[in-house]
């Protein structure tokens, strides 16, 4: 009874927080949960990331629920990735039954059947609102690493975005920059090497190559207009709760360039929009991350420095962060580091590797005497989890031994009829999904490029004219043709707006630079 009572002291000192908090679920001890001895985090500390790992069908997916809920459930949205598509179900309410009741009545959680207000978001050709970005809006750093360029083939790629910044050139998908590099490479060149040198035809083809690699894997869907405004993320519902973003990724699990490709720039553009928040009561935003080694398997070293720098500083911004994967050592140790919230589920140990890395694992969290980590990751229940978070000082709690909390949204996913039914009421859904092409610099320099042919034979004709051609007034060049041209010049309106962002961008990441709005 003295160790029951110890225990149950050191877990209430740990997990009672003088502010806002959200319950994960019940502490356990030799195998049992306490009744009503409560494991919570506090809202404060949800911009502070976190990790939630364990194996296949040891209950990660039900854990991500019930924080999203929770989370909907204090006015905070979330943005979540739906690797497998099985998070759909968290817009309904979900159905009571003995095993909830009975957890639900251990954990002393109030359990009441509870849908979400959610929205689809797609990257490719699943149902949802479009998420696009322009190559303007990524900037030339970004664009670079994202294609694992090195620094002469940056430096190339940084021309070509000052060259289109220069001559009103908006570069709005990916036919965009290739054409333009064609055109540097060839009929443009000495315009180009008048004012920034050389650069050889295997640079370009580089690039070229490069682009062309990102193209076969669906990254023509996600570059072009109209692009996602970050801030639509902070909505909320009539009733004051989040709004729940489900990113339908299920059709993009072999193509981890594009996913990559998009975090980063959904990362960098958050960063680089977001106003400064400090110290915030509750997060505006938070992001999980499903699958995250898929972010992490091909990204090179100046993409993890990227991201490293991002996960540092957008918590400033009020961004929480999340990644959901199977075992802790698919995060870079650099990333596991910043960190704060840690759930662990089951991890299984099959091989020498596997026991090493659970080993690896035990070492990631606080010293207790109560329970032998080690041994114990291996023998998690379903729905069972070693949990750690920071308090409200930024300290780590002590590690429990924790009795999830059941979600009270549907532990299943939607019918095709249902998310049919979502998307006819979706805002994001009519805002974004409408077909734009507007002139852009594709279309710009394919005119040049016949005005410029079609002026060739006229000015040979004149030439052999002799004297006439004194007489006649002299015609004018290329360039003045296309300045004149009343296209050309709305180009030059419309460009004003897309290129707002500078060369480089708040840490070289691009980004659309906007007006303070109400969601801030």
């Amino acid at each position: 009874m003295a160790k029951i009572e110890d225990f149950s002291a050191e877990i209430n000192a740990g997990y009672t927080f003088s502010g806002n908090s959200i319950v994960l679920g019940a502490a356990m001890l030799d195998g049992a949960a306490i009744d009503g001895l409560q494991v919570k985090v506090p809202l404060r500390t949800m911009n502070r990331h976190g990790l939630i790992a364990g194996a296949t069908g040891t209950g990660k997916t039900k854990s991500l629920q019930a924080l999203a809920e929770e989370l909907a459930a204090n006015g905070v949205s979330s943005l979540l990735m739906d690797i497998k598509g099985d998070l759909s179900g968290i817009a309904m309410p979900g159905t009571e039954n003995s095993k909830i009741t009975e957890r639900a009545q251990k954990i002393n959680f109030n359990w009441r059947p509870t849908g979400n207000k959610v929205e689809f978001l797609s990257l490719s050709n699943e149902k949802g609102a479009r998420l696009r970005a322009t190559v303007s809006e990524f900037g030339p750093v970004l664009f670079s690493r994202i294609l694992g360029l090195n620094d002469t083939q940056g430096g190339v790629v940084a021309v070509i975005f000052k060259y289109c910044d220069d001559k009103n050139l908006p570069l709005l998908d990916l036919k965009d920059f290739k054409k333009v590099l064609q055109y540097l490479s060839n009929e443009g060149k000495a315009e180009i090497e008048a004012e920034f040198g050389q650069f050889s035809s295997a640079t370009a083809g580089t690039i070229l190559r490069k682009v062309v690699e990102m193209e076969q894997q669906g990254a023509e869907q996600f570059f072009g207009e109209l692009s996602f405004e970050v801030g639509d993320l902070c909505r909320m519902d009539d009733n004051g709760r989040g709004i729940v973003h489900i990113v339908r990724l299920t059709d993009i699990q072999d193509r981890p360039k594009l996913f990559s490709t998009f975090m980063l720039q959904m990362l960098a553009e958050i960063y680089a929009s977001f106003p400064e928040e400090g110290d915030v009561e509750q997060p505006k935003l938070c992001i999980f991350i499903d699958e995250a080694h898929l972010v992490f398997q091909e990204a090179s070293a100046a993409l993890m420095q990227q991201m490293e720098a991002i996960i540092k500083l957008v918590r400033s911004k009020g961004i929480g962060i999340y990644f959901i994967t199977q075992n802790p050592a698919d995060i870079p140790d650099s990333i596991l580091a910043q960190l704060g919230l840690k759930i662990q589920h089951a991890l299984r140990a099959f091989t020498a590797k596997d026991r090493k890395a659970i080993k690896l694992a035990a070492e990631n969290y606080p010293i207790t005497k109560w329970y032998q980590t080690e041994d114990l990751l291996t023998n998690l229940g379903i729905g069972e989890a070693f949990v750690s978070v920071l308090n409200e000082k930024g300290i780590p709690t002590p590690l429990a031994h924790t009795l999830m909390r059941p979600p009270q949204s549907r532990m299943d996913i939607l019918t095709n009829g249902e998310i049919d039914q979502i998307l006819n009421n979706s805002h994001l859904v009519r805002k974004y999904n409408q077909e734009v092409d507007r002139e852009s610099a594709y279309e710009i320099l394919t005119d040049k490029i016949q005005m410029a042919a079609e002026a060739a034979p006229a000015q040979d004709s004149t030439s052999s004219g002799g004297a006439s051609r004194r007489s006649q007034p002299e015609e004018k060049g290329v360039l003045e043709k296309v300045i004149d041209n009343p296209l050309a010049r709305q180009v030059g309106r419309t460009v004003a707006r897309e290129l707002t962002r500078g060369l480089l961008g708040v840490l070289g990441l691009g980004g659309k630079s906007r007006k303070k709005t109400g969601w801030f």
